[in-house]
């Protein structure tokens, strides 16, 4: 059953400051599961067991050891001389809450990627429904984490959403996503299970983090996706995205649906892109988290994409048009005249028996589906009052089915409502145990983040030797400002452009910034530029030239009291920048 829940996060875990052999010290977890960092880890997993915890999951390349622990191995654990440190293992939460709308706003249809080959994206969630008619089936991988059943599966649909606006097949079918011929390798990391998909360990994540890494040739551009996160930091988390972005990795997390200006993690980690939600219109939305992490912004409100779930839909003559079931309402299949209800603000006699449309604006979805099943009517659908479609919840219960569709769509069914017509609303849950090509309207950042780590790795595909920094960098210096000028708290550097960005690193401005510099008494200049393509430079000090690498930066000096103009020119064509001069 296909679900339109808002991010959960958990209640915070305190932390506090250990003096003892410099570990950390940690308020007890209510299920005792912590992080454990060896400075050796040589029969880490044994000090563990000999104290009397149970291991749950190792981290080899971070040194740490996942473990449920008793008190008494807790403070054993402390004051091992071994340990560097011990913290809470936190958990980790979906943020689940494209239309094809996202594709254009994002320029996602003004590039055709030239060599996705070499890139891949590694999607950390909740799986991938690979049975799907709009999403590839060459090309993708992946690895099944404990506990959370085959990969190739997805219980919840989160993560086939999250898939399909990153690489929803451009087939005639469905819906297209960022990335849409099939040739971007997806590896697939599974970390969320059940019908609600509910919460993974911090371990489990780091663990999902190595298995990206792991399934990509040394050198290889590798986009790390996350529609996840939570409000507890930990210092293990932290330092494996930093070590993954140190090594080439770029990793792209969603930064939170509560509406405040709390951090969400591993999104508010330097090394880690945090994405905010806007609508079609670039507002940005109400239960995007707001805060100075927030590094890009992307569609997130009304985002439709492939699910595992059957499609709700109306039809009526030979028509029909796709809908999302409204969360709440009863799941079935219902037939009908197909009447209007206008607001459906009021009972009405007249729709006894009929299937009601009503339009979305004044009064709650609950209270338009509770006067059209007073009324007895078989069924309502509630259309849009803006452009797009929308999600929607009754906070309760109804005995009748009840679906959410588009202005346009149901703008259309309009003209068939003349009360003769018989109509069909489904939006019946499906057969037990069986997946659907199915599509749904989705909120939230979760639906943000795929867009931006679609337009990575397509941008990506076009510069095989561009580093994550520069990708990163591109991407935040080609961001279509939103609200204030400038870098703010709601949308970061603003939307994301993959033609802008492409522009961008194909023909990057020519700039020199000078800074300057008191070091050890003396000065100095540290100049930096941009746009430069030679192999080498000369930066020039009041008209004298000298040779170095064009790696972007150069530090000058020492340098006595008097005034210095700086450029820096392009050996190979005499491209120069403009002139800077300091005085000291």
């Amino acid at each position: 059953m296909a679900r339109f829940d808002w991010l959960r996060f958990a209640a915070p875990l305190a932390l506090t400051a250990a003096a003892a052999a410099g570990a950390q010290d940690v308020t007890a977890q209510a299920d005792g599961r912590y992080l454990v960092k060896f400075r050796d880890f040589n029969n880490a997993a044994q000090a563990v067991a000999a104290m009397g915890g149970r291991v749950a999951l190792e981290l080899e390349p971070q040194r740490t050891i996942a473990a449920y622990l008793p008190e008494h191995a807790l403070n054993g654990l402390r004051n091992n001389p071994n340990v560097e440190y011990v913290e809470v293992d936190p958990r980790r939460y979906l943020m689940s809450q494209t239309t094809p709308y996202g594709i254009p706003m994002v320029q996602a249809d003004q590039l055709t990627a030239p060599n996705q080959a070499g890139v891949t994206v590694c999607i950390i969630d909740s799986g991938y429904h690979r049975g799907h008619e709009d999403l590839q089936d060459g090309n993708v991988s992946g690895v099944n984490n404990p506990g959370t059943g085959s990969w190739d599966q997805d219980s919840c649909g989160h993560g086939s959403h999250v898939a399909g606006t990153i690489a929803a097949l451009n087939n005639a079918v469905g819906v297209v996503g960022v990335n849409g011929n099939g040739a971007l390798n997806l590896q697939i990391q599974k970390v969320f299970d059940g019908a609600s998909c509910g919460w993974a360990y911090s371990s489990g994540l780091v663990s999902a983090l190595n298995n990206c890494r792991n399934s990509v040739a040394t050198g290889q551009r590798l986009v790390v996706s996350m529609s996840l996160g939570g409000n507890v930091s930990s210092k293990t988390e932290q330092a494996a995205f930093q070590n993954a972005y140190d090594a080439g990795v770029l990793s792209v997390a969603a930064a939170g649906n509560d509406g405040s200006t709390r951090r969400s993690y591993p999104a508010s980690y330097p090394s880690v892109i945090s994405v905010a939600a806007v609508d079609s219109a670039g507002v940005v939305a109400d239960f995007s988290q707001r805060n100075d992490a927030v590094e890009l912004a992307a569609p997130g409100v009304a985002v439709l994409s492939t699910t595992p779930f059957k499609v709700s839909s109306l039809a009526a003559g030979s028509s029909r048009w796709v809908a999302s079931n409204i969360d709440g309402s009863a799941r079935s299949a219902v037939s009908g005249a197909l009447v209007s209800g206008g607001l459906c603000d009021a009972t009405n006699s007249a729709w006894a028996g009929k299937v009601v449309l009503c339009q979305r604006g004044t009064n709650t979805f609950a209270d338009k589906v509770g006067k059209v099943q007073a009324s007895a009517g078989v069924g309502a659908a509630i259309y849009n009052n803006v452009d797009g479609g929308f999600s929607g919840t009754l906070n309760g219960t109804s005995t009748i089915p009840a679906v959410s569709m588009s202005k346009a769509d149901g703008e259309a069914a309009l003209a068939a409502a003349n009360g003769t017509t018989t109509a069909t609303l489904d939006n019946e849950a499906g057969v037990a145990g069986q997946s659907y090509s199915g599509y749904e309207y989705y909120d939230g950042t979760s639906m943000a983040t795929p867009h931006v780590s679609g337009v990575a790795a397509l941008v990506w595909s076009y510069f095989p030797s561009a580093t994550n920094a520069q990708i990163r960098d591109a991407l935040q210096k080609s961001a279509r400002d939103l609200g204030a000028a400038g870098k703010d708290t709601a949308t970061g550097y603003g939307l994301v452009q993959a033609k802008d960005a492409y522009a961008y690193l194909l023909n990057p401005p020519v700039t020199l910034a000078v800074t300057k510099v008191r070091s050890g008494g003396k000065y100095y200049a540290d100049l930096k530029w941009t746009g430069l393509s030679g192999a080498t430079v000369f930066y020039y000090r009041n008209n004298s030239g000298t040779s170095t690498a064009n790696d972007g930066v150069h530090r000058d000096g020492p340098l006595a009291s008097g005034s210095y103009t700086y450029r820096v020119c392009d050996s190979s064509n005499g491209t120069c920048t403009s002139s800077v001069t300091v005085t000291y």
